[in-house]
C-alpha cells in the first residue's frame, strides 16, 4: 500500500472518508414514501385479518405435513384466499418426486405393570402403526454408536423398547424478547468457522440411521420409544433423516414419549421392576405423494420497463404433527399473506411484479423452495465427491458444484422469507449483501417506533432463503424475538396458537410488506454479492 506522511497523508485519509459517506449516501438517496407506509400501518394495524387467516391454517386446518391430505388443502385455500383478495395468477406449482405422505389417526399409550397410567407419546411420522392393541415388557437400550447395536442383539425381540437415555434439561425462559444488548451483539459481524462439523454428524447420523433400521426389521422389538427433550409436558417430535422415502420409513412403530413419563418407565426398569406397557397406534400412508405443490401468486407489475422484474416472499407453509404447526410456520404463512392483502388493500400500483410463495417440503430439507430455485433461476451440478452425495441435498456445498443460470435468475430483485417463530420483527439478516444492509438501514427508519431496529451484516441459514442466495439471487431472512420457540413450540406438540401473539404477526405484516414495497419501487434492482462457484481445477 502507499505510504501516507504529513498533511497529505490527512488529505488523503479525509478524502476516503467523504468518499465513504458519499457512496454510503447515494445507496442510501432513495426517500421513503412515508405516504405510502401510513397506508400500510393503517390498514395492517387498524384493519388486519392476519389472526383470520392464521386461525384457517391452525384451528381449522391443523398440521400440515408434507404430502398429506392436510398440506393438499392448505395449498388449495391459500391459493383461493389470493384470488379472493384480487390477485393474480394465483396457482399451485408442482414440484417433485417427493415421497409418501403420511397421517396419524389414533395413538395411545397406557402402563399396564407395575401400576395402570396413561402416558403421553406422540407417533413419529412416516412410522407405520401397531395394526392393533399390542402388549408387551419394556427394556431399555441405548445405541450411539453402529458398534453399539451388538450389545443388543437378541435381546429386545418381543419387546417395547425406550430408546435412549434421558436428555438434558433443555427449558429455557419462555416470552423471551430481544433485549438492545442482544440486538447489539447480534449486528456485529462473526468471521466464519472453517470447520464442517455439520456435514461430518449428519453423515454419522445417516449411517446409523441405516444399521438401525436394519437392526430393527431383523430384531423384531414391538415398538420403540424415544424420550423428548422437552419438560412439563413438552414433547418434540419430528422424522430423522429422509423418513418420507419408502425404504426410509421407520420399520417399527416409533413413538416420542414427554420426558416425565419417560424417565419413570426408565427408573422402574433400572430398579429391575417389571414394566409392561400397551399400546395402539394407527396411521396411514399416502402412496400419491410424490407430486406436491407450492402456492403463488402476484400483484402484477405497472412499468413498461420493469414489469417483468419481480420481487418475492414467502415462508413456508408445511409443518410437523405434533400440534397445529402454528409458530413453525402457520405464523410466517399468515404474515406472508396479510402483507399481500395489504398492499392490495392500500393501492399499490407496483413497478416490479411482487409474488408470494408460500412453501411445501421445508421440514424434509427446504425442498420446495429448492425445486422453485431450480425450476425457474439456476441449477448446480451433483457433487463429484461420492461421499457428499449419500449426504441430503441440503447439505451440498455450493463451492463443489457448477452452477448454470436461467434468464429468469436476473430479473429478481429479492426474495425475503419468515421463519423464526412468532415473534415481533426487529430487523433483518443482510446476508453478508452490504450494499444492501446499507440500503435497508434508510428503510427501517420509519419502522423504529415498531421495533425494527437492527441490519445485521450475518449471515442465518436453515430456512427457505438459502436456495435464492445459493443462485445469486438477494434472499433475506428477518430477525424476530424468540418468544419460547426453541424452548416450548418448534416442532412440538406446544406449537398451538396460545404461543402466538396478535400484536407480533399484525407489525410483521406491516414490516415484510414496507420491505417488498421499496424493493418493488426503487430504480435498480438490489445488489447483489458474487455468486458462488467452483474453484478452478486445480486450485485449493
Amino acid at each position: 500500500m502507499f505510504p501516507l506522511y504529513g498533511r497529505r497523508a490527512g488529505s488523503w485519509s479525509r478524502l476516503l472518508v467523504v468518499s465513504s459517506v458519499l457512496l454510503t449516501s447515494s445507496l442510501c438517496a432513495e426517500e421513503p414514501n412515508l405516504d405510502f407506509l401510513t397506508r400500510l400501518r393503517q390498514e395492517g394495524l387498524r384493519h388486519s385479518k392476519v389472526m383470520e387467516t392464521f386461525g384457517e391454517l391452525t384451528d381449522r386446518i391443523g398440521p400440515r405435513l408434507t404430502g398429506s391430505p392436510a398440506m393438499r388443502q392448505a395449498n388449495e385455500w391459500t391459493r383461493d384466499q389470493f384470488a379472493a383478495w384480487g390477485l393474480a395468477n394465483a396457482r399451485l406449482e408442482p414440484w417433485g418426486p417427493f415421497g409418501d405422505g403420511w397421517t396419524v389417526e389414533s395413538a395411545a399409550v397406557r402402563m399396564t405393570v407395575p401400576d395402570v397410567a396413561q402416558l403421553y407419546a406422540i407417533p413419529r411420522p412416516w412410522t407405520p402403526g401397531t395394526g392393533g392393541p399390542v402388549r408387551g415388557p419394556v427394556a431399555w437400550a441405548v445405541i450411539k454408536t453402529k458398534e453399539d447395536i451388538e450389545k443388543f442383539r437378541g435381546k429386545l425381540t418381543g419387546k417395547i423398547v425406550l430408546f435412549g437415555d434421558l436428555p438434558e434439561n433443555r427449558a429455557g425462559p419462555k416470552n423471551a424478547q430481544l433485549t438492545d444488548q442482544d440486538l447489539d451483539d447480534l449486528f456485529h459481524y462473526q468471521i466464519p468457522s472453517d470447520r464442517d462439523d455439520a456435514r461430518g454428524e449428519a453423515r454419522k447420523r445417516l449411517e446409523l440411521a441405516a444399521a438401525l433400521r436394519e437392526f430393527w426389521v431383523q430384531e423384531k422389538p414391538l415398538a420403540v420409544i424415544l424420550p423428548s427433550r422437552g419438560t412439563d409436558g413438552t414433547i418434540f417430535v419430528q422424522a430423522s433423516g429422509q423418513a418420507y422415502l419408502a425404504d426410509k420409513h421407520d420399520p417399527v412403530t416409533t413413538l416420542s414419549m414427554s420426558v416425565e413419563h419417560y424417565s419413570r418407565l426408565k427408573r422402574l426398569v433400572d430398579r429391575k421392576q417389571a414394566v409392561e406397557l400397551e399400546l395402539t397406534v394407527a396411521t396411514t400412508f399416502h402412496p400419491d405423494g410424490l407430486t406436491q405443490h407450492n402456492t403463488l401468486a402476484e400483484i402484477p407489475g405497472t412499468d413498461p420497463e420493469l414489469k417483468d422484474e419481480v420481487v418475492m416472499l414467502g415462508a413456508h407453509l408445511d409443518s410437523w404433527v405434533g400440534a397445529t404447526g402454528a409458530t413453525d410456520n402457520a405464523a410466517g404463512s399468515a404474515v406472508v399473506l396479510e402483507a399481500m392483502r395489504i398492499l392490495k388493500a392500500a393501492g399499490i400500483q407496483p413497478r416490479r411484479t411482487i409474488r408470494a410463495a408460500l412453501w411445501s417440503g421445508e421440514e424434509q430439507g427446504l425442498l420446495g423452495s429448492r425445486a422453485y430455485v431450480e425450476q425457474h433461476f439456476a441449477t448446480r451440478a451433483d457433487p463429484s465427491d461420492t461421499e457428499e452425495l449419500k449426504l441430503p441435498k441440503f447439505l451440498w456445498r455450493d463451492e463443489h458444484r457448477a452452477v448454470t443460470l436461467k434468464p429468469e435468475q436476473a430479473k429478481i430483485s429479492a426474495y425475503y422469507n419468515l421463519d423464526n417463530g412468532a415473534g415481533k420483527v426487529r430487523g433483518i439478516y443482510a446476508q453478508e449483501n452490504l450494499a444492501a444492509a446499507a440500503i435497508f438501514e434508510n428503510w427501517i427508519v420509519p419502522l423504529k417506533d415498531l421495533g425494527v431496529t437492527t441490519v445485521t451484516r450475518r449471515n442465518t441459514g436453515s430456512t427457505d432463503h438459502i436456495p435464492f442466495d445459493s443462485a445469486g439471487i438477494p434472499g433475506f431472512q428477518f430477525i424476530q424475538d424468540d418468544l419460547d420457540y426453541m424452548t416450548r413450540t418448534h416442532h412440538s406438540n406446544m406449537d398451538t396458537p396460545e404461543h402466538v401473539k396478535r400484536e407480533d404477526l399484525m407489525q410483521a405484516s406491516v414490516v415484510m410488506a414496507w420491505f417488498v414495497y421499496n424493493s418493488a419501487m426503487r430504480d435498480d434492482l438490489l445488489p447483489r454479492k458474487p455468486l458462488v462457484q467452483p474453484a478452478p481445477a486445480g486450485t485449493k
